[in-house]
Order: structure tokens, then sequence, then C-alpha cells
């Protein structure tokens, strides 16, 4: 087992993703600076959107029971849940991916060196 995650782990950390985040020591410094009002009101978006995902839905099956109107649920879980999901897109938009991209590439460096065991490039 562990000859095959070996393998795996080589497979992986020999990315070009991998690689240039290992190489580049990638850290969490792009969050120090101020976030610009555009990529708070998409972060705010992106909060919301989980309220009003599966809370919403299961707030209205509790309504569906309660007044034993199935259709409530049936229609309205779906719709809430598709409002959600757009309000969750928007927001991605408006925060922008480079700070996604930032973290993502941290968040590799870091794994990837305690799986190997280093903290040195690969």
């Amino acid at each position: 087992m562990n000859r095959v995650m070996g393998k795996i782990l080589k497979k992986i950390a020999g990315t070009r993703f991998v690689r240039t985040a290992m190489e580049d020591q990638a850290d969490l410094s792009a969050f120090r600076q101020r976030p610009t009002p555009r990529m708070m009101v998409g972060i705010s978006a992106i909060g919301i959107s989980y309220i009003i995902g599966w809370p919403a839905v299961g707030l209205l099956g509790m309504v569906s029971l309660h007044l034993r109107e199935p259709l409530i649920v049936a229609i309205g879980g779906p719709v809430t849940y598709g409002l959600s999901h757009l309000v969750f897109i928007v927001g991605m938009y408006l925060a922008g991916a480079e700070y996604a991209r930032v973290f993502f590439r941290w968040a590799t460096r870091v794994a990837v060196e305690k799986l190997t065991g280093r903290g040195d490039a690969i």
C-alpha cells in the first residue's frame, strides 16, 4: 500500500502546479492586503449563498411537513437551491479567483511537504 501511495504522490508532485508551488514557497502573504469593496461584496454573497442553500431547503421541508403540502418542498427546494447556486457563482465572480489560487497553492505546498515529510522542494 505504501508503495502505491508513493507512486501516486510522486506523480502528483511532478505536476507543474505542485512544482511551482514548492519552488516559490507559496504562502498566504496576499491575504495581508486590504480587500476591495467588490471582493467584500463577493465574499458576502458567497456566505449568503450558504445560508439560502441547504438550511432554506430544510426549512421548506419542515414547513411542507407541518402544512402537509409536499409540493412546497418538491418545487421550492430545487428553486431555492438553484437560487443559492446562482448567488454563489455571482459571489465567486465578484470575489475573483486570485485569492482562491493563492490559498490552493499554499495548501498544496503544505500538503505535499507533510506527505513527503520534507520541507524542501521535491
